[in-house]
């Protein structure tokens, strides 16, 4: 098979606890966890040193949002509960999350990446694909330019896999996690690729994942050695193909340099549940704030929106969601939670929330000339700090 593309998959590591680590490098070598609200800010002492929030003493509903390899290596790892983490890790440093500072290191180390590689696919606030096809340079001193052009913008460091496709790259960059640069040819497939569990394929999730380990599979090699029937009946044609491709290592996917977002949201989990009576300003409050940030989320990203939907989730884990679809696009808060508040109150609120989420989509460029903007409805700023 003729290897006439070189994708690379760069991945930040610890992205978001190496970034907190920057500014406590006290704090290097110890297990911390990010994911606390803002009472577990350090507190600056007498002496000039700072005082930590540790995980034994948390209470509350959140998750954990990521983890220092130290605490992975405690079995604490990101969209895990907080509490169950505590359990795990009870000395664990616990940080509150600073969206605004990864987001700004985000930026900083794409921009490194695209004066050297520009062929850029965003695939997050902390992963890219670089179409490294036509790049003129040889592919493991192109990489380690790439790694040492991150950390000279941002003091980060990142791993970085090179393959003939965007599979394979992914895959790659987590074998010599972190710091790592790792490259695989076709040739090397059965010694590098075939040997790790299936999970390690993006897109092998664990239904997915449970359903193979019942069958014995539990290798990649093992699916590329499966019956393609077996797989069939299980998994039904399309998925069983999928998956015998993959294990194969075939992926025809082009790196997409320029993508356009179907929705932007906002959402987030309350320590504890609040009630939509018992919580009244509470929840207004929050509700108002997560508007806020996805009218600001929108101009930053300069898209307008038409429909606006809502997202709770209750304390029995059931959801709810409504949207409603305005008659002219807006990026304007006031407008966002107006139309929101129309949403929330087409839902039951007997009972006690553990998240609320607000969404924008049907999104248009405000940069497209046949946009006309100047009849989009302003409500009155009092509308926004309505109640629930």
């Amino acid at each position: 098979m003729a290897e006439t593309r070189r994708i690379a998959h760069l991945d930040m590591d610890a992205f978001y606890a190496s970034v907190e680590l920057l500014r406590y490098p006290e704090l290097r070598g110890q297990a911390v966890v990010i994911g606390g609200g803002a009472r577990h800010q350090p507190v600056l002492l007498p002496d000039g040193t700072r005082q930590f929030s540790r995980l034994r003493d948390y209470v509350g509903r959140g998750v954990v949002t990521t983890s220092t390899y130290e605490a992975r290596a405690l079995g604490v790892f990101s969209a895990m509960g907080t509490m169950k983490a505590a359990a795990l890790a009870p000395d664990a440093v616990l940080l509150p999350t600073d969206f605004d500072s990864y987001r700004r290191l985000s930026r900083l180390f794409k921009a490194a990446v695209a004066e050297i590689a520009p062929h850029i696919e965003d695939r997050g606030i902390d992963e890219i694909y670089i179409d490294l096809s036509e790049h003129p340079e040889e592919t493991r001193a192109l990489a380690l330019r790439i790694k040492q052009a991150v950390r000279d913008a941002t003091g980060l460091s990142c791993s970085i896999g090179v393959a003939p496709n965007k599979l394979l790259a992914k895959i790659c960059s987590e074998l010599d996690k972190p710091d790592g640069v790792t490259i695989v040819s076709y040739e090397d497939i059965p010694s590098r690729v075939w040997p790790l569990a299936v999970r390690k394929v993006n897109g092998i999730g664990p239904k997915a994942d449970a359903k193979l380990a019942a069958l014995g599979i539990t290798t990649v090699g093992q699916v590329a050695a499966a019956d393609e029937a077996l797989l069939q009946e299980h998994f039904g044609l399309n998925y069983a193909s999928w998956l015998k491709r993959v294990a194969h290592g075939q992926d025809e996917r082009a790196v997409v340099t320029s993508h356009e977002p179907k929705s932007i949201s906002r959402e987030t989990t309350f320590e504890r549940d609040l009630h939509a009576k018992h919580d009244r300003v509470a929840l207004s409050e929050i509700f108002t704030r997560l508007c806020q940030r996805l009218g600001e989320d929108l101009a930053r990203k300069r898209y307008v929106g038409r429909t606006v939907g809502i997202k709770l989730r209750y304390s029995d884990f059931s959801r709810a969601t409504r949207d409603v679809t305005l008659p002219l696009p807006t990026a304007d808060a006031a407008a966002i939670r107006r139309a929101a508040g129309e949403c929330l109150r087409r839902v039951p609120l007997d009972q006690r929330l553990r998240l609320l989420g607000v969404k924008i989509s049907a999104l248009s460029s405000m940069d497209d000339p046949g946009l006309d903007l100047s009849a989009t409805p302003r409500p009155r700023q009092g509308e926004l700090f309505a109640d629930l």
